[in-house]
């Protein structure tokens, strides 16, 4: 019987891989599921709700870890737990891959890495597309984290005392975040903005209701990978860019960055001069934060003030709705394994050629093995 692991995550990951949902349907599939004791309680999966899924709850990560097949994390394990598996096994997580210093330990216990972040963007994988169900919840908790900080209405309000004016809400980075930054800050009232240097993201933000703000020149109109991800833009159109955002940012009330390219450092969008130039009162939520902040004044994990503005550098937003979170992430999880059990027989049977599993193995037979990472590896 193939077993799989569950053990409790970090004291700043509220998340868990699991849910008693997954666990059903993974037990069904023919798996003996193990869970350390009190893993899903941050997520308010109790250890008896999933027990009754199917679950066997252990005392200790060690319990769980022993000979086990499968080991399934959100954050990356460390090597001492990889080792414990059984010779040849899979790990399954946000491994952070791009820090190769800490994946190489990793990749010599022999086991067999996937990392979630790097699930191609095709359609057979989107019910295993990580990346974007978390995003979809920092991108709503983005903007209800920056409406509580606000301190101002902002829907407008027509009273016999007078009128309320909407709030000005700007986002910047139209992925997944972005978009449901949009549709949430439209739905609580918010007049909405919105940039972003792939020309596809135009015809999203309006049909959102919000207004597309960029410089649509040639080099715009080429600004999107073939996988979708926003290309580095050049210096001159980096500064056209600016410029136009740097006027139009004064007038914003509240700000929501979430611009990101795979493997690189975050972009920088607000300078200090433009936080400078908003309202008092005016409030900013740097999604990515976690690599360095598209804000230059951001503190990555803390709030901070320049000039009357906050500015919120949050790190791992969407596991602060970690009910939420941790419900989708154990289905893109769940999806993910379903590629690797031989439904019939109900063993471990991999397709190594398949193309989902080619484009989230990392590691293989004690190297790293990714076309992504090899470079790094090797420098």
């Amino acid at each position: 019987m193939v077993t799989i692991a569950v053990t409790a995550e970090g004291p700043d990951e509220a998340r868990v891989a699991v849910s008693p949902e997954t666990v059903k349907k993974l037990v069904a599939l023919g798996a003996r599921v193990r869970v350390e004791q009190g893993a899903g309680s941050r997520s308010r999966f109790s250890d008896e709700a999933l027990k009754a899924a199917g679950a066997e709850i252990v005392p200790a990560a060690a319990d769980a870890l022993a000979g086990a097949d499968i080991l399934l994390k959100v954050r990356r394990p460390s090597a001492d737990e990889v080792k414990s598996l059984k010779p040849g096994g899979l790990v399954a997580a946000l491994l952070d891959p791009f820090d190769t210093t800490a994946i190489e330990p990793l990749a010599a216990t022999g086991m067999n890495l996937f990392s979630m972040e790097f699930m191609p963007r095709i359609s057979r994988a989107q019910s295993m597309d990580v990346l974007s169900s978390q995003a979809n919840l920092a991108g709503y908790k983005a903007v209800v984290d920056a409406a509580s900080l606000f301190g101002q209405a902002l829907p407008m309000m027509m009273t016999a005392a007078g009128t309320v004016p909407a709030a000005k809400v700007f986002i910047m980075g139209v992925g997944v975040a972005g978009l449901q930054a949009i549709a949430t800050a439209r739905r609580l009232g918010a007049v909405v903005s919105a940039t972003d240097v792939r020309p596809a993201t135009k015809e999203q933000v309006a049909s959102l209701g919000a207004k597309f703000v960029a410089v649509e020149d040639d080099e715009f109109k080429e600004a999107q990978t073939a996988a979708g991800y926003a290309k580095p833009m050049s210096a001159a159109y980096q500064a056209k860019q600016a410029a136009l955002i740097a006027d139009h940012i004064k007038g914003q009330d509240i700000v929501i960055t979430t611009a990101l390219i795979p493997g690189r450092p975050a972009p920088r969008l607000i300078t200090r001069a433009m936080v400078e130039s908003m309202k008092p009162g005016s409030v900013i939520v740097d999604l990515a934060a976690e690599l360095g902040g598209n804000c230059e004044a951001t503190v990555p994990g803390e709030t901070v003030e320049v000039g009357g503005v906050k500015i919120v550098g949050p790190l791992n937003l969407a596991g602060s709705v970690p009910v939420n979170a941790s419900s989708l992430y154990a289905k893109n999880l769940l999806a993910f394994l379903e590629l690797f059990f031989d439904k019939t027989e109900k063993t471990l049977q991999v397709n190594w050629d398949d193309e989902i599993v080619k484009g989230t193995l990392i590691a293989k037979d004690g190297r790293i093995v990714h076309p992504n990472l090899a470079p790094q590896s090797a420098s």
